[in-house]
């Protein structure tokens, strides 16, 4: 399915004879306009018809018949449910999970990814991962400021389970971390 920016174009495209091309090439196949892009290009080198770029979208022209079209870029989105294994009580670093569940990460030259846990007692950082002692040390650290006991009121789950609450409120159970060139854009020890 194209997407309405990708439906436009193609609409006002075939009208131009010195492009026939992209009537085939764009016909209701484009699955993004990323990959519209990518076939406006190609349609640009081989018609001579010059692509120009400006802020917030494109703009094509047939020299030889003045035909114009502005397109505005495309939002693209893509949400998926990530199905972690069962951790047991710690920190983990799960980097390679998300983008084994989530590859199209690959396909984004920027962007923002949006990690959200739904768990309420599991919460999300960003960390040093190079070293094996730092989700180690990261949790003997977390459970001194919260230590499990009977001091809390709510131990219908145990003693592990208010401090696991605390933990979330303090960690977050969200991030937004940016995109860029097609991975997570992390520091070199993230």
């Amino acid at each position: 399915m194209a997407s309405f920016p990708a439906l436009g174009l193609m609409n006002a495209l075939r009208s131009c004879p010195e492009l026939p091309a992209c009537a085939t090439a764009l016909r209701g196949d484009a699955a993004s306009f990323q990959r519209t892009i990518r076939q406006l290009r190609y349609l640009a080198k081989i018609t001579h018809c010059p692509l120009r770029w400006r802020h917030g979208g494109l703009d094509i022209k047939c020299k030889q018949h003045g035909t114009s079209v502005s397109v505005p870029s495309g939002t693209e989105w893509v949400q998926r449910t990530i199905k972690l294994p069962a951790f047991r009580r710690g920190c983990h670093i799960i980097t390679q999970e998300i983008y084994k569940s989530v590859p199209e990460i690959n396909q984004f030259e920027v962007g923002i990814a949006n990690l959200f846990v739904m768990h309420t007692s599991a919460s999300l950082t960003v960390n040093e991962n190079t070293s094996p002692d730092v989700p180690l040390d990261m949790e003997d650290a977390l459970n001194r400021i919260v230590p499990q006991g009977n001091q809390y009121r709510h131990l219908d789950e145990g003693f592990d389970d208010m401090p696991a609450h605390v933990k979330v409120s303090l960690m977050g159970c969200s991030l937004a971390i940016p995109i860029k060139a097609g991975r997570l854009n992390l520091g070199i020890w993230q």
